[in-house]
């Protein structure tokens, strides 16, 4: 059985069975501020999910649909956002720092939104894929 708590570690937002998030049906879900850090997510299908003020710090998205996700200053620091679907996606005010990501999904993401790229914190020695 998985747990997803809150930042703060004290309200279960979510629980699932089975032991992993790989690959997982995750359409709409109630993320918000939820403790994601170090999670395996790679795969999963998070489409219209609210994932804002989430910490997904060093998470593996890789391959992962974000499509219609409301992104909006999620913490997502050293995560691996490879080969990621950000389609209608909010991303206003995350945090990439030190993630990896490609480069053509991220400004496809950018131009088909009104976001404000001096919220989006990047690294500056950060170098993404693509």
């Amino acid at each position: 059985m998985i747990i997803i708590y809150d930042n703060k570690g004290f309200n279960p937002l979510m629980t699932l069975d089975g032991d992993t998030l790989s690959g997982r049906e995750l359409t709409g879900a109630q993320l918000k501020e939820a403790n994601l850090i170090e999670v395996d997510l790679s795969g999963s299908d998070l489409s219209h999910a609210d994932l804002s003020h989430a910490d997904l710090r060093l998470a593996n998205l890789k391959d992962a649909i974000l499509d219609g996700c409301d992104l909006s200053n999620a913490n997502l620091a050293g995560a691996n956002l490879v080969n990621v679907s950000f389609v209608n996606t909010n991303i206003t005010g995350i945090n990439l720092s030190g993630a990896q990501f490609d480069k053509e999904a991220l400004s496809k993401a950018i131009q088909h939104q009104k976001v404000d790229v001096s919220a989006i914190h990047l690294k500056k020695d950060a170098v993404p894929k693509g």
